[in-house]
């Protein structure tokens, strides 16, 4: 691919169509936009109501894009590739499939870094301090050899809530149950991202599951779950955290991947954020000594 913009078509039951290789966005026969086909990596059909036609795909597969095709829990489900970008395809999933362990473990390293560090800026926000845990980045080793990452969480938890008890788990029947429902939001973003950027999503960093497809989304979402974090946080501040996760806690945990973000002097959504992560990892396949563009957000 030679163009980068990943669009994600989620929030509007719009309908496609291609028009002077520009692709046309009409939203009850009104344009309400429109990109050159040729600067598309990648189109991401989230909504169940799109319409689209066939030169769509076929216009976008010529200029080396790809279309992703979401399930109703907005997570990939179909990749469609261009045949003429096969051989290219073909050589990222290998290249995936065979990064060695040493570059595995740097790029886990810098995924862990910025993990603690937006960590200890939302402690620093809501309380104050960090518990130290703005320290604790530089000492991440590669592979994150001195499990920097879970000390970090035994800090970090107890601190978050202003609770000593508190612990994260998927069974608790506190505001763990909201924190999973974010973390679920989350992760399907992220994998659209993933294979937005033309890569595996099943071939994981540090994540190995042979039952989840989308390990690399587990990985590449670890820098941003302090958004997830920071939204239950401002929820169990005026709700009780073992009452039910209704609509309108939901609606309310939905909102940081909805939100914009100001990043290198521009505003942009989570979305778009988390594609620059994807794109820099595709990058540093091919260059090996590439670091991550990961956003602080």
């Amino acid at each position: 691919m030679t163009a980068g913009r990943i669009v994600d078509i989620a929030d509007a039951a719009v309908s496609l169509n291609v028009q002077d290789r520009q692709l046309k966005v009409r939203l009850g026969g009104e344009s309400v936009g429109s990109t050159p086909l040729a600067e598309l990596a990648a189109l991401v059909i989230s909504n169940p109501a799109v319409l689209m036609t066939q030169a769509v795909i076929s216009g976008l597969a010529e200029c080396g894009g790809i279309v992703v095709i979401c399930d109703r829990s907005h997570m990939p489900a179909a990749m469609m590739l261009p045949v003429q970008a096969h051989v290219t395809q073909t050589e990222r999933f290998a290249a995936q499939a065979h990064m060695s362990l040493p570059f595995r473990n740097r790029l886990w390293q810098q995924l862990v870094r910025a993990k603690i560090n937006a960590q200890a800026r939302l402690l620093r926000d809501l309380h104050g301090e960090d518990g130290g845990l703005s320290a604790m980045v530089p000492r991440v080793r590669s592979g994150d050899a001195g499990f920097l990452e879970a000390r970090a969480a035994q800090i970090y938890w107890p601190r978050l809530f202003a609770d000593p008890l508190f612990r994260r788990g998927r069974e608790g029947p506190d505001q763990n149950t909201h924190l999973n429902y974010g973390y679920a939001v989350l992760r399907a973003l992220v994998a659209r991202a993933v294979c937005g950027a033309g890569l595996h999503p099943s071939l994981g960093l540090r994540h190995h599951n042979r039952y989840d497809p989308f390990c690399l989304a587990n990985d590449l979402m670890e820098p941003f779950r302090p958004l997830v974090d920071r939204a239950v946080y401002g929820w169990v501040q005026e709700h009780d955290p073992a009452a039910p996760l209704d609509k309108a806690a939901k609606a309310w945990l939905i909102q940081p991947m909805s939100a914009s973000y100001a990043w290198a002097g521009e505003i942009r959504s989570l979305f778009d954020l988390v594609a620059v992560t994807c794109s820099s990892l595709a990058r540093a396949l091919d260059a090996p000594r590439t670091a991550l563009e990961i956003a602080e957000v």
